[in-house]
């Protein structure tokens, strides 16, 4: 049976059986910002267990994908190192909400395996929770287990009650209950011993299901109560499944993992699947691909920094294949050819998925050359069989080369590394970066505020507070003189403190013969802070104020504000649903939203993005904002920054075609935006875009601005308007005919200089020794000069140079092909440009270098044959 075909039985029979099939959930969780990834089955019902959300149905069944690949739940360095272990795979389960219990859930699960899959009962293995009777008789007296193969497992030696592998808990707190597992026996030529016994950590008794039986809350003290509505959640990996209807021991056997296997042996050339570097990328391939599908996007932080270690931790085992060239992509037809059937969303994403991960793969691969290469001459060198630190640390920090990788090559050779030493490196280096981070502004550091200040700023923009704190340098103060700086915070105010990207709000307080002009506004806990100055009077704790927002610049913010709602929707329609927001800047001035994508956006795209987002200003909606619970929030499809914490209430802002939580303030109506007008776009991090925009009078001011710029580019180039574009193209093709005319020249005047030159080369050994200087040369006509002579010269080592007006230096070293065992170009270069103040590098037979002591240059080339000589007598010798 292959495993689409299991896949589908699995989901029929419990279908058949009541179930409602609910699709795979993301591997993003949408429900639990305590979880990276999508992990278990049960993840998108846990809302459900919980009692915090309903369903339609009262049985489920899915095949969920998972990922366990950061965080708590983390299999990655395991991969390809057992038999068993994934970053992604695939949960089978079925669930009762409060309908079926142990009876029903043990005897479907019996069925399925014995009945369905037909496998023999004498090869089974079955586990209980050692206080759960229940399970226990339905097990020995209603299904008829041989009590032979079938344990009671206990608490864990040394661990209080409850402390099981047959007892699962949600958490600390909540529901909970005991469970019972069904292992699968892969017979006595496997080592190890059942369940519960000494030897159960052996291969060959393999668990395969799961039953967790939710019949208990338990609060704070510990104490159990039986839940109303007891519960089923179950959990069978596919791949294990799989692995035991195909008579075979290790999931990376199975018919799903051997066909992506050979894809990889195909693009490297082997003749066989026993290496353990094709079981790596085969699981990497199905991570990667779902996780973009999700939309996560390969970055330096979170989700995007555990995709880009599984694309890296697959580049380098290509590279272990002899793969030197970009592959990973090449192998995203296979796997939808696998499993894009079950999950039509891999199949629609193939395009996407392959551009990430061959961008991803280019960009790593030179630091994966350097890496390996440095790593290799280190552990060549060492004293022992110990990585220090350092070395680690300087992989890592200088040449970019993930410590991950630096621990999957050490296990491979058998080192050992010290982590401790890394870690001692990599406080330093924070404590170097605090110590380089000074804010001479940020007064408000270490400050702490009891107590809570009331919003009133959502309707106006000016009201009456009462001061209940009073800061100076971070510390509590009882009063502020004038002059002094500070932070006041109010028992209410009209100030919106910085939160959700948008920035404070400035002003003033005031009262007779008081003014504290307010720069910025930020939250200390649940209370408002007016960072500031006091430029007239005194304060003191119990005054009060009368507190004036400056309405110009907060209408200026708002109208920013409310359009990156809109360019945020505009951006998911035109780009795709994986765009998801990264960060933002809403300023008086303009806007900034960074987002997850994959290249950068194009002018079309730019310019449908502009217009969908006018034409939302020009239809003029009411901008609503309403409060109410999370759960609400989440019924009403409003978008949430998942990792962002929420109360019990939110804000919900409707705003033209858009419905996100947000706390900041907005237009009444979407129509006072006025205009939207696309700055820039741009990339800041690998899968992040940039984009920055102005609204109303910043807008029209830009396009001023253009139309001003436009009319001077047309009087330079005395042509009007409309044919300024024609005129320029002219003028650009003129310029690269006159450039072409000049290279030309240029090329020309290298090959007179080259057949100059070979006549002056000096004789070292057997091999010709040149330095010339050719100023006037740029480094393409130097390189080019440099390719003659060598072709000339037949064995050869060749430095040139050039300086030109301004006093800068290039070099170029050129050593022929069988030479570069004697002499390396990077050296020959090296020796000449550390006398003219500059330093190079490039392959063994050529090199570039700069410099900037022209004075210096015909000494530092006359040097090369002397330096040559005594190259050859060590390496000879």
């Amino acid at each position: 049976m292959t495993s689409a075909e299991l896949r589908s039985k699995f989901l029929e029979f419990f279908h058949a059986n009541g179930h409602e099939i609910v699709p795979s959930s993301s591997l993003v969780p949408s429900n639990d910002p305590t979880l990276l990834f999508t992990n278990a089955g049960m993840v998108q019902f846990k809302d459900v267990f919980l009692g915090e959300d309903t369903r339609p149905y009262s049985r489920a069944t899915t095949a969920q994908r998972c990922v366990r690949a950061g965080g708590k739940h983390n299999d990655l360095e395991n991969v390809g190192y057992t038999a068993r272990h994934h970053t992604f795979f695939e949960m089978l389960g079925n669930f009762s909400f409060g309908d079926y219990f142990k009876a029903e859930a043990i005897d479907f699960a019996w069925r399925f395996l014995t009945e369905e899959l037909g496998l023999a009962a004498e090869k089974l293995w079955v586990t209980v929770y050692v206080e759960d009777d229940e399970a226990a008789d339905l097990w020995l007296n209603k299904i008829g287990v041989d009590p032979a193969r079938f344990t009671r497992i206990g608490d864990k030696a040394g661990g209080k009650r409850y402390e099981s592998d047959n007892f699962w808990t949600m958490g600390d707190t909540g529901p909970c209950g005991p469970c019972t597992e069904i292992f699968y026996d892969h017979g006595p030529a496997v080592a190890g011993g059942p369940p519960g016994s000494p030897e159960e950590d052996g291969d060959r008794y393999i668990e395969i299901w799961n039953l967790v039986f939710m019949q208990y809350n338990r609060d704070r003290a510990g104490t159990l109560t039986p839940l109303p509505k007891p519960s089923v959640d179950t959990g069978m990996g596919l791949e294990r499944l799989a692995a035991v209807l195909q008579g075979v021991h290790s999931n990376y056997d199975i018919d799903l993992f051997q066909n992506l296997m050979r894809a990889v042996a195909r693009l490297a050339g082997l003749d066989t699947l026993d290496n353990p570097s094709l079981r790596v990328i085969a699981d990497h391939i199905r991570s990667c691909s779902f996780l973009i599908v999700d939309g996560v996007v390969p970055s330096n932080e979170g989700r995007g920094y555990v995709l880009r270690r599984i694309i890296r931790r697959a580049a380098r085992h290509g590279h272990r294949l002899g793969l030197r060239e970009p592959f990973f992509y090449r192998l995203v037809v296979p796997l939808v050819a696998e499993m894009g059937q079950a999950y039509p969303e891999l199949a629609a994403a193939e395009a996407r998925i392959e551009q990430v991960l061959a961008q991803e793969e280019e960009r790593f691969a030179e630091t994966l050359e350097n890496g390996l290469r440095l790593l290799a001459e280190a552990v060549r060198s060492l004293p022992g069989h110990r990585l220090p630190g350092e070395l680690i640390f300087r992989l890592y920090d200088t040449y970019g080369f993930p410590v991950d990788l630096t621990a999957d090559i050490a296990r491979e050779q058998q080192l050992e590394l010290d982590m401790d030493g890394f870690e001692r490196e990599m406080a330093a280096q924070r404590a170097k970066a605090r110590a380089a981070s000074r804010f001479d502004a940020d007064y408000g550091a270490g400050v702490k505020v009891d107590g809570k200040t009331r919003f009133v700023g959502y309707d106006r923009l000016e009201d009456t507070g009462q001061i209940v704190a009073l800061f100076k340098d971070g510390m509590a103060v009882d009063t502020l003189q004038s002059g002094e700086q500070g932070i006041v915070v109010l028992d209410q105010t009209p100030f919106y403190a910085e939160s959700g990207g948008q920035v404070g709000d400035t002003g003033e307080l005031r009262s007779e013969g008081r003014l504290f002009a307010v720069s910025d506004t930020r939250k200390f806990g649940d209370a408002h802070g007016h960072l500031g100055k006091l430029e007239a009077g005194e304060l003191r704790r119990g005054d009060r104020l009368d507190a004036h927002v400056d309405g110009a610049r907060r209408q200026a913010v708002v109208l920013n504000h409310s359009a990156t709602h809109l360019m945020h929707e505009a951006l998911r329609r035109v780009l795709g649903e994986h765009v998801e927001q990264k960060g933002s800047l809403v300023a008086a001035d303009r806007l900034r939203f960074d987002f997850a994508h994959y290249q950068a956006v194009t002018p079309e795209q730019l310019r449908e993005i502009e217009r969908i987002v006018n034409a939302q200003i020009r239809m003029n909606l009411d901008a609503q904002a309403h409060v109410m619970s999370l759960e609400q929030a989440r019924q009403t499809g409003a978008r949430a920054l998942f990792g962002e914490k929420y109360g019990d209430e939110v804000r919900v802002l409707e705003i033209g075609f858009s419905t996100e939580l947000c706390g900041g303030t907005h237009v009444r109506r979407v129509g006072d935006i006025g205009l939207f007008k696309i700055i820039s776009e741009s990339g800041v991090a690998a899968g992040v875009r940039r984009i920055e925009a102005v609204t109303g009078d910043n807008a029209l001011r830009l396009i001023e601005e253009n139309e001003t710029r436009l009319g001077l580019v047309a009087d330079l180039l005395k042509s009007g308007r409309d044919d300024v574009d024609d005129k320029l193209r002219q003028l650009l093709e003129r310029t690269r005919q006159l450039e072409r005319a000049l290279e030309d020249a240029r090329g020309k005047l290298a090959a007179q200089a080259g057949a100059e030159l070979v006549d002056a080369a000096q004789t070292v050994g057997e091999i010709k020794v040149l330095a010339a200087r050719l100023d006037g040369m740029d480094a393409k006509a130097l390189r080019e000069t440099l390719d003659r002579l060598k072709d000339q010269l037949g064995r050869a080592v060749v430095v040139l140079g050039a300086a030109d007006e301004a006093g800068k230096i290039t070099l170029v070293a050129g050593v022929t092909k069988n030479e570069t065992s004697l002499i390396r170009a990077g050296d020959a270069v090296n020796q000449v440009a550390r006398q003219v103040g500059g330093k190079g590098g490039g392959r063994p037979d050529m090199a570039q270098a700069g410099g900037n002591k022209p004075e210096k240059l015909d000494a530092a080339l006359a040097s090369l044959t002397d330096w040559v000589a005594e190259q050859l007598a060590y390496n000879v010798a």
